[in-house]
């Protein structure tokens, strides 16, 4: 089964760099902007379209269709640290931000969940999907965590050095996924947009 991984459009918390998490923020104007500009490749023409239950990836996937809301989707739980900025989390000396951080994919946010936790749900319900229909293409509407761990576990990336693919703004991710083996990366940043791809995003979950 083809998947295009897509991350919803800008919120007012993306551009303040606040870890998002399960917060449910929803669009910015300049976020839905961004997205009526987004146009999908032929091979996702024909798509499901699949969400996050947050209203920033639903608001966006209702621009490719009437979207099915899947909860493994969702963003990974940031826990107590949830709407702060990585600079107040580094620079509050109580808290063992860098030392959490270092760990990878079992990095663990006060009382949030791990990046691998992440992988292991979202590869969970793709598998699953792909057994009931292996022959139509899945568009799923996501978030930056998500696509992250996925990328490691398909990379091997530890995620604790600079990641093996520089993931950009106004693009899709095309992956395969095969019940019988593990996922596999076809094509990372494809455009959605007319031009060069976007500058990469600096600002948190």
């Amino acid at each position: 089964m083809i998947v295009g991984l897509l991350r919803h459009g800008r919120t007012a918390w993306n551009d303040a760099g606040r870890m998002q998490g399960r917060a449910d923020v929803p669009l910015s104007a300049a976020g839905r902007v961004q997205v009526r500009n987004w146009r999908l490749p032929p091979v996702l023409a024909d798509a499901r379209v699949v969400s996050s239950p947050l209203a920033r990836a639903t608001e966006t996937a209702a621009l490719f269709g009437d979207p099915h809301v899947v909860d493994a989707l969702v963003e990974m739980d940031w826990g107590a640290w949830e709407g702060a900025t990585i600079a107040s989390l580094s620079a509050d000396h109580t808290v063992a931000f860098a030392a959490a951080s270092s760990l990878g994919p079992q990095f663990r946010p006060p009382g949030g969940e791990t990046p691998d936790e992440v992988r292991q749900r979202v590869t969970a319900w793709l598998v699953a999907a792909a057994r009931k229909r292996p022959g139509q293409p899945l568009l799923a509407v996501t978030h930056q965590g998500v696509i992250r761990a996925l990328l490691a576990g398909i990379t091997g990336w530890n995620m604790a050095g600079r990641p093996p693919v520089r993931l950009a703004d106004d693009v899709v991710h095309i992956i395969e996924v095969d019940p019988a083996g593990p996922l596999r990366a076809i094509e990372w940043n494809v455009p959605l947009i007319d031009g060069p791809v976007g500058r990469r995003r600096t600002d948190p979950l």
